[in-house]
C-alpha cells in the first residue's frame, strides 16, 4: 500500500525543478514541492514546513501536531516502516514529466 506520510522540508535542492529534502523519520529523500508552493513566494519559505508525502510529491502542507499524530498512527498499523523503508531503499521517486516518453 502507498500511504501519504508526513515529513519536514530540510532544504531546497533545485528551486528551478521544484526539488526540496524532506525528512521521513531520519530518511531524507527529493521529492517535488510543485503542489504545495505559492506562486510569487520564494520556496525557501517551505523550509521547516511539514508536508504530506506521496509517491514523491509534497501532496500539501499540514502542521506539526497533525504530522505527528498521522505518524503515531501509522506505526502503531504497522504502515510507517514500509513506506520509510521504500524512501529509504528509493524505491519512490518523484515523477518528471521531462522525462517521460
Amino acid at each position: 500500500m502507498c500511504l501519504g506520510i508526513p515529513g519536514c522540508i530540510v532544504s531546497i535542492v533545485d528551486a528551478d525543478a521544484m526539488l526540496a529534502s524532506v525528512d521521513v523519520s531520519g530518511v531524507r529523500r527529493t521529492v517535488d514541492v510543485v503542489c504545495v508552493a505559492e506562486p510569487g513566494r520564494s520556496l525557501d519559505e517551505l523550509v521547516g514546513a511539514w508536508v504530506l508525502v506521496h509517491v514523491g510529491f509534497a501532496m500539501s502542507l499540514i502542521d506539526e501536531e497533525e504530522a505527528a499524530a498521522t505518524l503515531k498512527v501509522l506505526h502503531e498499523i504497522g504502515e510507517a516502516q514500509s513506506e520509510i523503508e521504500a524512501m529509504r531503499t528509493g524505491s519512490v521517486e518523484p515523477f518528471h514529466p521531462s522525462t517521460t516518453h
